[in-house]
Order: C-alpha cells, then sequence, then structure tokens
C-alpha cells in the first residue's frame, strides 16, 4: 500500500525534503546558531571585519550599562504589549467567532471583513492608521497618549480576524449531539459554553496563545513603519533591528538581546503551552 513504490522510490519522499531542509538550515537554523555565537563575540556588521570572544560582556552591557535603562524599558514595554495583544486579541476574537458560529445570515461576509486586515500587509496597514492617528488631524488621535496605545490597537485590529478563523474552526468541529444532550439536560447556554464548548476548542486556544505570544513579542515591522520607536513604543525586536541595521553596526549586542528575546519567548510559550494543554480533552 506503500504510495511510492519499492526499492529506491522508497527514498523519494526523503528526497523531496530535501531541499525544504536545506533551505531551512542555511536560511533559519544556521543563522539562528549564528546569532547565538555572535552574542559572544565583538563582531561588527562590516564584510571582512575580525572578530574575538569577548564572554558575556554583550549580556553585561544590556542590563548593567549606561544605556542599560533603555533596554529594561523595551523589555518592559515588549511584555505589556505581549500581555495586551495576547488576553484582547483572542478575547474579541473569541467573542465575534462564537456570534458568526450562529449561523447568522451573512456569515461569509463577517469572515472575509474581519480577516481582510491580515492580508492588507504591513505597510498599507500603517498608511491607514498613521492617517487616522495624524497627531495633527487625524479622528483618533488622542490614543497616542495612552500608554502603547497606538501600537497595541493597530497590531490587535491587523491579526484578530487570523485568530477568529481557528477559533471559528475549533467551534464548528464540536459536535452538535453534546449541546443537544446538555440542552436535554437543562444547561444554560453559559454552561453549555463552559462546560462543553470550551473544553472542546482548547486545541484552538493553545494554537492561538501561541501564535499570539510568539508574533507580539516579534512584532517590529508595524513599529518600524508607524512610529519609527517614538512615543515610548520600542520594543526587544525592534531594538535588534536599530542596533544591527541603525546603529553601531555591532552584532554582538543585538545578537545578545536577540538571544535574551527568544528565551522570553521560549519561557512564556511553554508556561502557556503547558496551562491550555491542561483543559484540552478528547471527544
Amino acid at each position: 500500500m506503500y504510495p511510492f513504490g519499492k526499492g529506491f522510490n522508497r527514498f523519494i519522499p526523503l528526497l523531496l525534503l530535501l531541499i525544504p531542509m536545506a533551505l531551512y538550515i542555511v536560511f533559519y537554523f544556521g543563522p539562528s546558531i549564528l546569532t547565538v555565537i555572535y552574542s559572544f563575540t565583538d563582531v561588527k556588521n562590516l564584510p571582512g571585519s575580525t572578530y574575538q570572544f569577548v564572554g558575556l560582556d554583550n549580556y553585561k552591557e544590556l542590563f548593567f550599562s549606561g544605556n542599560s535603562g533603555e533596554r529594561w524599558r523595551s523589555i518592559i514595554n515588549t511584555l505589556i504589549f505581549m500581555f495586551v495583544v495576547t488576553i484582547v486579541q483572542n478575547g474579541v476574537a473569541l467573542f465575534i467567532a462564537v456570534i458568526i458560529n450562529q449561523r447568522l445570515k451573512g456569515d461569509y461576509f463577517y469572515r472575509a471583513v474581519f480577516f481582510l486586515p491580515v492580508v492588507l500587509g504591513v505597510a498599507v496597514v500603517a498608511l491607514i492608521w498613521g492617517m487616522m492617528f495624524d497627531p495633527l488631524n487625524g479622528p483618533v488621535n488622542r490614543l497616542y497618549d495612552a500608554l502603547f496605545g497606538y501600537i497595541i490597537f493597530v497590531q490587535i485590529w491587523m491579526y484578530m480576524g487570523y485568530s477568529m478563523l481557528i477559533f471559528l474552526a475549533g467551534l464548528q468541529s464540536v459536535p452538535k449531539d453534546l449541546y443537544e444532550a446538555g440542552h436535554i439536560d437543562g444547561t444554560s447556554k453559559w454552561q453549555s459554553f463552559r462546560h462543553i464548548t470550551f473544553p472542546l476548542i482548547a486545541p484552538s486556544f493553545t494554537v492561538n496563545m501561541l501564535l499570539s505570544i510568539i508574533g507580539a513579542m516579534s512584532t517590529f515591522d508595524i513599529i518600524l513603519a508607524t512610529t519609527d520607536g517614538r512615543f515610548n513604543t520600542r520594543t526587544m525586536a525592534y531594538d535588534v533591528y536599530k542596533e544591527t541595521f541603525r546603529g553601531s553596526l555591532e552584532m554582538g549586542l543585538p545578537s545578545a538581546l536577540s538571544v535574551v528575546q527568544f528565551l522570553i519567548i521560549l519561557l512564556f510559550v511553554v508556561v502557556a503551552v503547558r496551562q491550555t494543554r491542561k483543559r484540552e480533552v478528547e471527544y
């Protein structure tokens, strides 16, 4: 029953995987390893430049140098950004998904409307909301006064539709007979959601939490395209970009910051996945 036959044909799937595996190693795994190595060196972003190992000096400079206050501010901003985006984006996405799942008239139209920002692209989104939040003529420019109100709102608006589709797929996979059995037992709508819907769409929560945390912690493009780090909107990912391409051309310091960012993401992802996996049930 093996679809690729016998003999040499059995290795065709492995051969087909060689190209994507090579691309993964060259463009993802290899640079990731080099980033860790560079974080312990004084390498510069200049062709042919030499470098030497400096141990933990880059990490010490990140947290204990004269500019360490800005680094800590970026870390705090990143954590605030991650928590607010993850909670609000998934909460709003779940609410909209539950409403659309009620078989409303024109539900496919609503899906398209809410998913549209996902496919617009960062440049288009930045242009739209740059005009909306213009300090002089923008209709909603008062959000500039709030901590991260600008970027957080735009980030949620842009990616909420993606989370909504994942929740909607989970909702539509819940067997209808479970709701019918609960209705016979006299359960209310809230009890049905709490004891039937929520446990069965927990895998959707796991996926959305994972994507939201990684996406929020790695956000720099929307910040670059809108505020360019002004108005107290600098994050760790933005600092990595700025130090690498617009700073002193030192690669060691931004590499160390990238490693710290990865460790923070890994910590929150592991905790979030473990907590959400506990609530997953099989049916």
